[in-house]
């Protein structure tokens, strides 16, 4: 039975995802044909969602359990950061050693890894709210982040990190779509071709009955924040990447982007309900969105956080109203 639940659920925000997606497009045809349908458009879009589509990734896996990581964009920019810095160290004295960008990538990932296992820590063990635990984790890895730099941009990435991570395979595909492909499917091999799916949705669904089912909660707990430090860190090393900076403050408005794609591509906020479909879905369709709503300079850039408010709240009352006439 749940499991049909958690179908019927997806299907509804799958569709409802599709008509507007739909409806945009045959807007944008409309009114901005030449400006928005462009290969250099298209392709724009492509080097822009990885960003917070990886956050997302991690914010997904968190909500499906019960919980939520509002620490995402604190700690893409602490890992961005400390990458920034490092590559900048190592380039300090000439030329950027070839084993200076695995180094900083690898660096960027185990403080992502770190920065999420305590979250996993804060949540499983001490108990905290996910919601408050996170929300003071993002805190404490942004001040971090102002410490190291002063409250100022770490610039003069040396260009061979961008070049890379933000270069093009064959003059045409970014490669930061390509890293978000390949982290995006293998979320999918983990919730679909593993038992950590099974388990992830059990614990989101009832945690008493995973308990009692015999699956050690903590531990998976920790296990799934960890994934989500480390989409995030991702996500951070792609923002270092397409702007060759970092800063505390970039990606601001990430943090809720995250939560109404998730929300969007069906994943309830109590957990143990959602796909991975719907979530994709949901960051092609705000992206388009967003994409769309660039080329409408009337439209001013502060508006952009009110509208994405004002979806989720929608978005949130709809479910609601959905999941109530299913019950009746």
């Amino acid at each position: 039975m749940n499991g049909m639940k958690w179908t019927r659920r997806g299907d509804v925000h799958i569709v409802r995802l599709i008509a507007l997606a739909v409806l945009w497009l045959a807007f944008m045809a409309i009114f901005k044909f030449g400006k928005f349908f462009t290969a250099i458009s298209f392709q724009t879009m492509g080097e822009q969602f990885p960003e917070f589509g990886l956050m997302a990734l991690g914010v997904m896996l968190c909500m499906i359990t019960g919980g939520i990581d509002l620490s995402v964009v604190g700690v893409a920019n602490f890992a961005a950061i400390t990458a920034g810095l490092l590559l900048k160290a190592l380039a300090a004295e000439g030329d950027l050693p070839g084993y200076g960008i695995p180094l900083a990538i690898l660096a960027g990932i185990a403080i992502g890894a770190a920065a999420g296992a305590f979250n996993g820590l804060l949540v499983s063990k001490i108990k905290i709210p996910p919601i408050l635990a996170t929300l003071g984790s993002y805190e404490l890895f942004n001040g971090i982040a102002i410490v190291l730099t002063k409250g100022k941009a770490v610039s003069k990435i040396p260009m061979a990190y961008s070049d890379l991570v933000a270069g093009k395979i064959f003059g045409a595909l970014p490669v930061q779509l390509v890293i978000f492909v390949v982290v995006a499917a293998f979320v999918g091999f983990l919730l679909s071709r593993t038992t950590y799916g099974p388990k992830l949705y059990m614990l989101g669904t009832s945690e008493r009955a995973a308990r009692f089912s015999g699956l050690k909660n903590d531990r998976l707990l920790i296990k799934t924040y960890t994934l989500s430090g480390i989409c995030a860190a991702l996500g951070g090393l792609v923002m270092l990447a397409n702007y060759n900076s970092a800063r505390a403050e970039y990606g601001a408005v990430y943090t809720l982007q995250c939560v109404l794609i998730v929300v969007l591509g069906g994943v309830s906020p109590t957990g143990g309900k959602g796909k991975l479909s719907g979530v994709l879905l949901a960051i092609l369709v705000l992206q388009i969105l967003s994409s769309g709503l660039n080329r409408f300079p009337e439209i001013n850039s502060f508006f952009i956080p009110l509208i994405w408010g004002g979806v989720l709240l929608m978005v949130m009352v709809l479910d609601y109203f959905t999941e109530k006439g299913q019950r009746a």
